[in-house]
């Protein structure tokens, strides 16, 4: 598949046109950000290990019954994805409070969740992509219609319950994430972007080690070494 002119540079990611205008070439970048980009940083690596972990994670929801946008791993740090209209929304999910809801709503930070609780956010980096409900999801027509709404909160629920069960066993406790979605030229969903310790919030089982980007929102240090961590803990063979 041969990769030509750059489409779109994000935070995180570049991504390419190629020969097939069906599909795109993801490159994951070193770059770092946080709170809407205003804390930038650079961790060489960085890029290549969420690539890996991503691809697994997307195959392993393959595998269950999840359809991405991920077609093929190419190397180190590019996949190669379906092309989508990416819907702007960001399906969050939390099974834990922490980061803006304790801030949000005074939860204790840690608290476990009595149910997980699935949240849009309007992805607009300009707006700081602010929460939204459902009626401002279709004011502002980010979704054609209401059933497209449901059907983000029953993938976001039912991807959660597999990621929580698949990290479980290897130690890590998943407390919340961050979902995107596209459409393809028929108008199917799949889940697209990424699923990595960008993303994602990883707390160890045992000592609630934070192995995911709050070390650099923080300033903890360490990232590299965190997300190697989470890399070879799903990388390991769970009998």
């Amino acid at each position: 598949m041969q990769q030509k002119e750059l489409l779109y540079e994000g935070k995180a990611k570049k991504l390419y046109k190629t020969d097939d205008e069906n599909l795109l070439i993801a490159e994951f970048k070193d770059d770092l950000t946080a709170f809407n980009a205003l804390k930038k940083g650079f961790e060489e690596g960085k890029g290549a290990l969420n690539a890996k972990i991503s691809a697994k994670i997307f195959k392993m929801l393959e595998e269950n019954g999840i359809k991405t946008h991920l077609v093929e791993v190419l190397d180190d740090r590019r996949h190669l994805v379906r092309n989508l209209k990416i819907i702007p929304i960001e399906v969050v999910v939390r099974n834990i409070a922490t980061g803006s809801l304790t801030k949000r709503l005074g939860i204790k930070d840690g608290t476990v969740l009595p149910f997980s609780l699935v949240e849009f956010y309007y992805k607009d980096d300009d707006l700081g992509d602010p929460l939204i409900n459902d009626e401002h999801a279709l004011l502002l027509e980010l979704v054609e219609h209401e059933n497209e709404l449901e059907e983000l909160k029953r993938l976001g629920r039912e991807i959660n319950v597999i990621m929580k069960n698949y990290f479980a066993k290897r130690g890590l406790k998943l407390v919340d994430f961050k979902l995107e979605f596209g459409k393809d030229s028929e108008g199917k969903i799949y889940l697209a972007d990424e699923i990595s310790p960008d993303s994602c919030r990883f707390w160890d089982m045992e000592t609630n080690e934070k192995l995911d980007k709050d070390r650099f929102r923080e300033g903890l240090g360490g990232v590299k070494v965190a997300y190697e961590e989470v890399l070879k803990r799903i990388s390991e063979d769970i009998k």
